[in-house]
């Protein structure tokens, strides 16, 4: 894909339909799939200023989507937030309305990669667009060998205060609303399907969707001050997705008790049933979420991508076939090239050099 505005439009514009809900991730705006339809039929002139506006920022970023060959936007310089990008905002064009602020942020060191839920004024409520900047920041690059951890915080006192629900008035359509659903359990399901492991980090307050996401999390860890809840039921609307996650976290009768008062947890009471991994003072939480990151970082990717893929995998089988497919596995890792590095290395009492 070439990086100038006239030229990224002629690629574009043979891009299947299927393909557009990938390309849309780099501009989660409502109603942006029906604005690009359909993109083959339409004159220049007579394209909306959405298309515009994606083009622009695709030529203005060079953000290796589809195969684009720039720097990508994780890896200006050492812990740099983003610059304006797809959804942040960037200088008016000519004839092109400003977008909003991004409602994530996210920088990349040592194999780490941080992302922040950036909406405090809105409790980081997860709205369409944040579940999709959210999206956005999860998949860049996840194959990149320079990515080993995520790590997902948010600014304020609130991790997240769930769904934003001026988006589910009737004034929204079914439609929309499904819309908000799926995205949401897609970026829940893309969490345990990614090939790094992903921290939560939490200080604050975490209730329905927010609860949902930190339960999504490989590892959860917590300031001592944070509480937990799923309090849908007491506005009439039952945390079913966020029961999800939560039920597959905690025991049955911690989950249902939860989604049946809708009342919160301590921090102590959510490490206790095992929705979270670890609680700290605050004053400490950062810096252990850093050691528990840099831990991992500092481990084979490709070893550890096999082991949490395979963990999920066997999770749901009967005991016998668990025991086969994870004796499957471990095959395949004496195979890999690390696997064979830190067997050697341990016998001949050294540090092993990963590949990755």
């Amino acid at each position: 894909m070439r990086c100038n505005e006239n030229a990224l439009e002629e690629d574009l514009e043979r891009i299947p339909e299927k393909f557009w809900p990938r390309v849309l991730q780099f501009c989660p705006r409502p109603g942006a799939v029906e604005a690009l339809r359909p993109i083959s039929q339409q004159r220049p002139s007579g394209r909306p200023a959405l298309w515009g506006e994606f083009l622009a920022a695709m030529a203005a970023t060079g953000l290796r989507a589809f195969g684009t060959k720039g720097p990508g936007w994780l890896q200006r310089s050492p812990w740099a937030p983003l610059s304006a990008g797809f959804c942040s905002r960037g200088p008016a064009g000519a004839g092109r309305p400003e977008l909003g602020p991004r409602l994530t942020s996210a920088r990349q060191r040592d194999g780490i990669r941080i992302i922040v839920l950036s909406d405090p004024k809105k409790r980081n409520a997860l709205s369409l667009a944040m579940l999709k900047s959210l999206q956005s920041d999860i998949l860049h690059e996840a194959e990149s060998k320079d990515l080993k951890v995520i790590i997902i915080s948010a600014e304020g006192p609130v991790f997240s205060s769930g769904h934003d629900l001026k988006e589910l008035t009737d004034e929204r359509s079914p439609d929309y609303h499904a819309e908000v659903f799926q995205t949401c359990s897609e970026v829940m399901m893309l969490i345990q399907n990614h090939p790094v492991p992903v921290i939560a980090m939490v200080n604050g307050l975490a209730t329905a969707a927010g609860c949902q996401l930190v339960a999504s999390c490989d590892i959860a860890v917590a300031s001592d001050t944070s509480s937990f809840a799923t309090p849908g039921v007491n506005l009439g609307l039952f945390c079913s997705t966020p029961g999800v996650a939560l039920g597959r976290a905690v025991p049955r009768k911690v989950a249902l008790q939860m989604l049946f008062t809708g009342e919160p947890i301590s921090a102590q009471e959510a490490l206790r049933h095992g929705l979270l991994s670890k609680v700290v003072p605050a004053e400490r939480l950062e810096e252990e979420t850093m050691r528990i990151a840099g831990k991992i970082a500092s481990l084979s990717r490709p070893v550890v991508a096999l082991g949490k893929a395979t963990f999920y995998r066997q999770l749901p089988q009967d005991l016998r076939t668990a025991y086969h497919l994870t004796s499957q596995t471990m095959v395949d890792n004496v195979a890999l090239k690390d696997g064979q590095e830190g067997i050697k290395a341990f016998i001949q009492k050294r540090k092993p050099i990963w590949s990755q």
